[in-house]
Order: C-alpha cells, then sequence, then structure tokens
C-alpha cells in the first residue's frame, strides 16, 4: 500500500506525487523549488543546494534522515554542471555515498532548471 509523504510543497502541475512510502521504502523526486512554491533559476551550486535541501526536508518529513537514502539518479541538462554538482553533494552526504547514476538530457520540464533528482531511501523502522 503506498502512502503520500506530505512534503510541504505544493502540488506538482504534472500527474505525480514528490514523495511516496512504500513496504519501507520511500521514492522521492526534486527540483530546485522553494517552500513557497517558485523556482531557483539561479547558477547550478544554488540549484543543487536547494533541490538537495528538499530531498532532506522529504526525508525528515518521512522519519528518516539523508544517511537513509540508498540510491540517487541525477539528471543534468548538461555534465558541465556536474562538477558544481558534486561540489554541494558532498556536503550533503557522508561517505559511504548512496549508489549514484547521472544522465545527461536534453531538457527537464521545469523551466529554467539544470537538475532533477530521483532519490530511493529505506525508512528507518
Amino acid at each position: 500500500m503506498r502512502r503520500l509523504i506530505e512534503t510541504g510543497l505544493r502540488k506538482p502541475p504534472a500527474p505525480h506525487s514528490w514523495a511516496i512510502e512504500a513496504n519501507g521504502t520511500l521514492q522521492s523526486v526534486h527540483v530546485p523549488i522553494r517552500p513557497d512554491g517558485s523556482i531557483e533559476t539561479g547558477d547550478t551550486a544554488r540549484q543543487a543546494e536547494v533541490t538537495l535541501g528538499d530531498l532532506r526536508a522529504t526525508l525528515e518529513a518521512a522519519g528518516a534522515s539523508l544517511d537513509d537514502v540508498t540510491l540517487v539518479q541525477l539528471y543534468l541538462t548538461s555534465l558541465e554542471h556536474k562538477p558544481a554538482v558534486d561540489a554541494v553533494y558532498r556536503r550533503f552526504f557522508k561517505e559511504p555515498y548512496p549508489v549514484r547514476a547521472c544522465v545527461a538530457v536534453s531538457g527537464l520540464p521545469t523551466p529554467g532548471t539544470v537538475i532533477e533528482l530521483i532519490s530511493t531511501a529505506v525508512l528507518p523502522r
């Protein structure tokens, strides 16, 4: 059975949820959206900070932390953004890092953004 995790963010305009828990596993998607619903379209590092901050807030809403994340899938509009994202990522996660994939895409659905992140976390019992 799926359980919606209330993230405090506005309901997305597309037909999806920000975070769902099922059988002790949390699946969530993150873009550089601020709690007030505005989109961060600044430089890559700032977008990564907002995106990872949203991930942290979502995990906390589900009773978890960044230490519970097992998989991160990053989508970047160019691999040129990867060094800036990696620098921010290292401030949020500690070793051993979650398994991670990083894919360059031609565009993202949220205008002005360069990053989208999908994560999987195992919730503490």
